[in-house]
């Protein structure tokens, strides 16, 4: 049976289609004969109490140049909808929540919305990971350098990161003694009004920074293992890692495991986790990428499942 399915996104125009996870979902389910419906966060809009959507179709090609054609705009009330998808990437400031809330009255009017609006304001990427303490590393989250200060005399060596962040953007890793901790902190904190994460560092991130995907709280059975490049200490594809696909190992399963109940509960279908070595670092939830990169090194259609699962329940 064929769906209604919306997808809420950054600009298609600026997209990478061949490295977009969001443009692989359009694919899958355009390849299922679903009907697909384009819409940025500015065509969303609460009134009289329900939301409202001015969309457009979109059909898309799997090639780099003209990828997709835009039908003509459409505007009514999101209830139109089967699916809609929330895949607007970070920052998640308060546009983004406000999205939610009319997200909001579209699920409440039968709209299975993916993933789920009021999880997506619960749910910091960074910070949620904090609630399953075994599996993560030593992690302290504050806006007090002194803290910040306290924690790396302990610890030695330690990565600090905005809680909002994406892409390894303004990810610093700061040892005992260096020069520029002062600065460093005062201008990620700025100077105590702004939270960030201190994280205790991971030496294991050469062998790879895993990003697992989790559909329905179910693993895929391979990681995209993101290598760092040649003196870079992050190893997230947009900081120029290379990434190749990895069996999971049973402690990713474990980790898996002890998060799935609660990711389940909290209607988080779509979920994409990051482990270094045996610790999980981050639950990504807005807009988890991988997805091509996986199908690539491994000929399968990582997209497509997630599709089949949201459709043949």
């Amino acid at each position: 049976m064929a769906h209604d399915i919306a997808v809420l996104m950054d600009p298609i125009t600026s997209i990478k289609p061949w490295k977009d996870t969001t443009f692989a979902m359009l694919l899958a389910a355009q390849a299922r004969g679903h009907r697909l419906h384009y819409l940025e966060p500015g065509d969303l809009w609460i009134e009289e109490g329900r939301a409202q959507v001015r969309s457009r179709p979109v059909a898309v090609r799997d090639q780099r140049e003209d990828y997709y054609t835009l039908g003509p705009e459409q505007e009514g009330d999101a209830s139109r909808f089967d699916l809609l998808l929330m895949r607007k990437d970070p920052p998640f400031d308060l546009e983004y929540i406000y999205a939610t809330y009319a997200l909001d009255l579209a699920e409440r009017d039968g709209v299975r919305v993916v993933n789920r609006p009021g999880a997506l304001r619960d749910v910091n990427e960074k910070a949620f990971a904090t609630h399953f303490v075994d599996c993560g590393p030593p992690t302290l989250i504050t806006r007090d350098r002194a803290r910040i200060r306290a924690f790396l005399e302990h610890h030695g060596d330690i990565v600090v990161k905005p809680l909002d962040g994406m892409g390894g953007a303004s990810v610093f890793r700061i040892r005992e003694g260096d020069p520029n901790l002062s600065v460093i902190l005062e201008t990620m904190t700025e100077f105590d009004r702004r939270t960030i994460v201190a994280q205790r560092f991971l030496p294991e991130y050469t062998a790879g920074d895993k990003r697992i995907i989790l559909i329905g709280g179910e693993p895929y059975d391979h990681a995209l293992a993101r290598i760092p490049a040649e003196g870079e200490t992050r190893a997230n594809l947009a900081a120029g890692g290379r990434g190749e696909a990895v069996p999971l190992t049973d402690r990713d399963r474990w980790i898996c495991a002890q998060i799935a109940p609660e990711l389940k509960r909290r209607g988080l279908d779509f979920v994409g986790i990051d482990v270094i070595g045996d610790y999980l670092t981050e639950i990504n939830v807005t807009s988890p990428t991988g997805v091509r990169e996986l199908d690539a090194a491994r000929g399968d259609d990582l997209a497509g499942l997630f599709i089949d699962y949201l459709t043949h329940p």
